[in-house]
C-alpha cells in the first residue's frame, strides 16, 4: 500500500507539471535596491540603472578596500634630508622652510604635490594647473585634517606670478629650486623632465617617513588610457564619467578657454 500511494503521488505530480498553462507567463521582476523613481522612466531604463547601481556599489566597496590596504602599509624609509624649500611671504619677501616644519601640531601626515613647472618651462603644465585649481578650493577643508603643500622646481618669483594669475590664495606654494626634493621623490627625471606626483609623508616622534606616492604614473597603463594616478583626487574626470560623451579621447585641460 505505501508503494502504491507513493507511485500515485508521482503520477499526480507529473500530471500537474504537464497541465497546460491557462494564462501568459509573467515576466520576472528584478528587485531594485531602492524605490526612488524619476518622471517618465521606463522599465528598461530602471533595469539597466539597477545593474549599474549594483556595479557602482561594488566599485565603492572596492575603493574602500584599496584605501584600507593603503592605510595598513608599513612606514616607508625615513627621509634622509630635511629639505629646505623657499616660500613666498605675504609681504613679498622669501623665507626658508624645512620639510619638518611643514607639519602643523596635531597633524602627523603631509601631502606634497609636485607641480610640473620647471625653470626651463615657459608656462606650467595645463593639467597640473587644472588639478591645483581644485586643490586651492579644497585646501581650507583639507587643512582641518592634514597638511598640504604644492612644490615646483621654478624659483619663487615665477611661482608667485603664476599663482596670482590663477587666484591661488589658499595653498602653500614652495620652490624646490635649491634642493634635490624633486629628483629624489620622482617629481623630476634625470633629463630634467617634470612629473606630477603626489607624495605622502608621515611624522613619527622626531622622524619623518615617506609613506605613499601616486606610482600609477610610472606603471603601464591600460590600452587607450592615461595613467589616471590622480583620478581619486581630481573630481573633473569623475564628472565627465557621468555623461554619455565620457572623458573623450583627445580632450585635456588648457590654461584658458575661448569665451563661448
Amino acid at each position: 500500500m505505501p508503494l502504491r500511494r507513493k507511485t500515485a503521488g508521482r503520477k499526480r505530480a507529473g500530471e500537474r507539471r504537464a497541465r497546460p498553462a491557462t494564462g501568459a507567463a509573467k515576466p520576472l521582476r528584478r528587485r531594485s535596491l531602492h524605490t526612488v523613481r524619476f518622471p517618465g522612466e521606463t522599465a528598461r531604463y530602471r533595469n539597466s540603472r539597477d545593474r549599474l547601481l549594483k556595479a557602482e556599489r561594488e566599485l565603492r566597496r572596492r575603493v574602500e578596500q584599496v584605501a584600507a590596504l593603503r592605510r595598513r602599509m608599513p612606514m616607508g624609509a625615513p627621509v634622509a634630508k630635511d629639505y629646505a624649500f623657499e616660500e613666498d611671504r605675504a609681504d613679498g619677501t622669501v623665507r626658508t622652510v624645512r620639510l619638518s616644519e611643514l607639519f602643523v601640531s596635531g597633524k602627523e601626515s603631509l601631502l606634497v604635490y609636485s607641480f610640473m613647472y620647471g625653470p626651463n618651462m615657459q608656462r606650467p603644465c595645463p593639467s597640473c594647473t587644472c588639478f591645483i585649481d581644485g586643490l586651492n578650493a579644497m585646501a581650507p577643508h583639507v587643512a582641518q585634517r592634514t597638511n598640504l603643500v604644492v612644490v615646483a622646481r621654478s624659483p619663487v618669483p615665477r611661482i608667485r606670478e603664476f599663482a596670482r594669475e590663477r587666484g591661488w590664495r589658499n595653498l602653500r606654494l614652495l620652490s624646490s629650486s635649491k634642493n634635490s626634493y624633486n629628483p629624489d621623490y620622482h617629481g623630476e627625471d634625470a633629463n630634467g623632465g617634470q612629473w606630477p606626483v603626489m607624495n605622502v609623508f608621515v611624522r613619527r616622534n622626531d622622524s619623518v617617513h615617506h609613506f605613499y606616492a601616486s606610482e600609477l604614473v610610472f606603471a603601464p597603463s591600460d590600452p587607450g588610457q592615461d595613467p589616471r594616478h590622480l583620478d581619486l583626487m581630481w573630481p573633473l574626470w569623475s564628472l565627465f564619467d557621468l555623461i554619455p560623451e565620457g572623458r573623450g579621447k583627445d580632450w585635456y585641460p588648457a590654461l584658458s578657454y575661448a569665451t563661448p
